[in-house]
């Protein structure tokens, strides 16, 4: 054995090779190299550039909730409902997804409070086939506003989706007016209904709900659309604005309220519930 061999092996940290490959993540934005400890603790947000990354479910509510909350049990809703195959079955691409979620689909409710005002926390996660829309995702948004109903109180939807779920045709499309409907209900009984714009919210969630809130809220640098700028841009024939679709040029032309970074949105929203819940329901 060489004496390089033998002072490596001796060295307190070990052979490299053993070492964990999740330790770094480039980020999207600026392409850095972050220490994934130090990213994580940031919320998820390159602390060079400012980026805001993707999260799941579980961690946005717990960036959004205090302590305690409890989530809301899966509504059961038909399994491919379609037999829907096309380079792979439905049913194998749902198992693929749970493979890698702790929820059965990718719309994850939960009651609880923010900064001690009740709320209902409805989060839809990218992660889960791109946080499309279909069924599940439908029934599991309407049980969160029947939850908010129930409580009394504000209901609050953080939406990341590339549109409808193919795989369940028509019946995913129909999720838009039943989703509609009980954002009327929401209002009806005056209740807040509070829309948080992450990256990506696109297709027909862009068409539907996250569009009806009392307040839009953005996070910086959120791609929010319905129809992708490629298509616009050969249906109209002109070269589309810097910064199009995104958070803060919509903010610009008054479709959404407020772009707000991450580590500020709990107190935004309780700021937010201090002004539009009804006093009985504080």
């Amino acid at each position: 054995m060489s004496w390089l061999s033998r002072v490596r092996n001796a060295l307190p940290f070990g052979n490299k090779r053993e070492s964990p490959d999740n330790l770094w993540v480039k980020c999207p934005g600026c392409g850095e190299m972050l220490f994934t400890q130090e990213y994580e603790a940031n919320l998820s947000v390159c602390p060079r550039c400012g980026h805001h990354g993707r999260i799941g479910a579980d961690p946005r509510l717990a960036q959004i909730l205090d302590e305690g909350f409890k989530l809301l049990p899966a509504p059961k809703v038909k399994e491919d409902p379609l037999k829907f195959r096309d380079s792979k079955r439905y049913t194998d691409r749902l198992k693929a997804a749970r493979a890698n979620s702790a929820h059965p689909d990718a719309f994850t409710a939960a009651s609880g409070h923010i900064e001690g005002r009740k709320a209902v926390v409805g989060v839809q996660d990218f992660g889960f086939m791109g946080g499309s829309m279909g069924m599940a995702v439908g029934a599991a948004f309407c049980a969160g506003a029947e939850k908010a109903l129930a409580e009394k109180c504000a209901y609050i939807v953080v939406t990341a989706a590339g549109g409808a779920r193919m795989q369940e045709g028509i019946l995913s499309l129909m999720q838009m007016p039943k989703a509609t409907v009980m954002t009327r209900r929401l209002k009806e009984a005056g209740l807040p209904y509070i829309v948080v714009l992450a990256d990506p919210t696109t297709g027909g969630v862009t068409a539907s709900y996250a569009m009806l809130g009392d307040i839009h809220i953005a996070e910086p640098g959120a791609l929010i659309a319905f129809a992708g700028q490629r298509v616009i841009q050969e249906t109209i024939r002109e070269k589309l604005p810097e910064g199009f679709q995104r958070a803060e040029y919509l903010h610009q032309h008054g479709m959404v309220d407020m772009v707000v970074e991450r580590k500020d949105l709990r107190q935004t929203l309780a700021t937010l519930l201090d002004y539009l819940s009804p006093a009985k329901a504080a």
